[in-house]
C-alpha cells in the first residue's frame, strides 16, 4: 500500500504561493465556526468564500473541518452515568461563577 497523498497534495502544490495581507488566514480561522453554520451576515460570508477561493490552506482547511463535523454527528453521543452528569452539571455551574 502506497503513502496516501493528503489534500493539499491533491489540489494544491505545496510550492504554490500563499498571497494575501499577513493575518488575514488568522481572521478566517476565528470565523469559520460561524460560517460553517451560516450564523454570519452575508457579507462577511461572501468574504470569507472570497479569501477561501484564493487561499488553498484556508480552503483544505475548511473542507477538513466540514467532514470532521459530519463524522462527528453522525456518532452518537456517549452515555453518561449520573455522577458523570452531575460532576459536568457542577463544573459548568463553577465556570459560570467564574465570569
Amino acid at each position: 500500500m502506497g503513502k496516501r497523498p493528503t489534500m493539499q497534495q491533491d489540489h494544491h502544490p505545496e510550492s504554490e504561493p500563499h498571497r494575501h495581507e499577513p493575518g488575514r488566514c488568522l481572521h478566517v480561522l476565528r470565523e469559520l465556526s460561524a460560517f460553517i453554520d451560516d450564523e454570519l451576515p452575508e457579507n462577511v460570508c461572501t468574504e470569507i468564500r472570497r479569501h477561501l477561493g484564493a487561499c488553498p490552506h484556508c480552503e483544505d482547511f475548511v473542507a477538513s473541518l466540514r467532514q470532521t463535523i459530519s463524522l462527528c454527528r453522525r456518532r452518537p453521543a456517549p452515555a453518561l452515568s449520573s455522577s458523570d452528569r452531575a460532576q459536568m452539571r457542577e463544573r459548568i455551574l463553577e465556570a459560570a461563577r467564574a465570569r
